[in-house]
């Protein structure tokens, strides 16, 4: 029986992409006010701002590929039960050929409906820029299928059920400083193996979790090494 490699990635993930990463210096915070584009008090006092500004976060995306750290955690799918849990937005993982992709923090490219929110859609390269005019089949309203700040994160129980049966955990590109992604780390199992990868690693407090000072791209490359027998 293979064993249960459970990822958590973060935005470092997809820098090397080409995406901006919201906490760098030269991040999407320097250019705009978080509270006002990815809160949910924002989006209710300004809606097209907030349209307008994941309008341009998808023409990003659009423009990158997956990078060899995303491909690297679909080579490992050969040899391990393989699951991501990723706080990024974009469809990198999905493009790259994971199989097994759990967003905690929404998905780009999907819109659902205001009116309800079981409805969610997908949106295409043709046709993927939204506004307050835009509707659904059902002639309702739709906002981005985001967590904004102020809103509870659905899938974090699956999350951790995830990490909980996880043989293999390892954490990349994350400064482990949101919450609640950043508490994963506290739910594996005593005697799983737990990898933080991320070329400025925050100080993890937990001996069981070997730290690599690695670019995500890099981490994967060595993380295939050192876990396939």
């Amino acid at each position: 029986m293979k064993k249960k490699l459970v990822i958590s990635t973060g935005a470092g993930m997809s820098a090397e992409s080409g995406l901006s990463t919201f906490r760098d210096s030269d991040g999407l915070w320097e250019k705009y006010d978080v509270m006002e584009v990815a809160s949910i008090e924002g989006f209710n006092r300004d809606p097209e701002l907030v349209h307008q500004f994941y309008n341009a976060r998808r023409r990003q995306l659009l423009e990158v590929e997956p990078n060899a750290g995303h491909l690297g955690l679909v080579d490992l799918e050969k040899d391990f039960d393989t699951y991501i849990i990723t706080q990024n937005v974009d469809d990198l993982h999905e493009r790259a050929g994971s199989q097994r992709v759990l967003h905690l923090h929404g998905e780009l490219m999907k819109v659902r409906s205001m009116k309800d929110e079981s409805r969610i859609y997908t949106l295409t390269p043709e046709n993927l820029e939204t506004s307050t005019e835009t509707r659904d089949e059902y002639g309702d309203a739709v906002r981005p299928h985001i967590v904004f700040f102020g809103e509870q994160v659905p899938n974090i129980e699956p999350a951790i059920e995830l990490v909980r049966e996880a043989d293999i955990f390892v954490v990349i590109g994350t400064s482990l400083s949101v919450y609640p992604a950043a508490g994963l780390l506290h739910y594996a199992r005593r005697d799983a193996q737990i990898y933080y990868i991320d070329p400025r690693p925050s100080v993890v407090c937990d001996d069981r979790v070997e730290v690599l000072a690695m670019t995500a791209t890099a981490g994967v490359e060595y993380l295939k090494k050192i876990l396939r027998p």
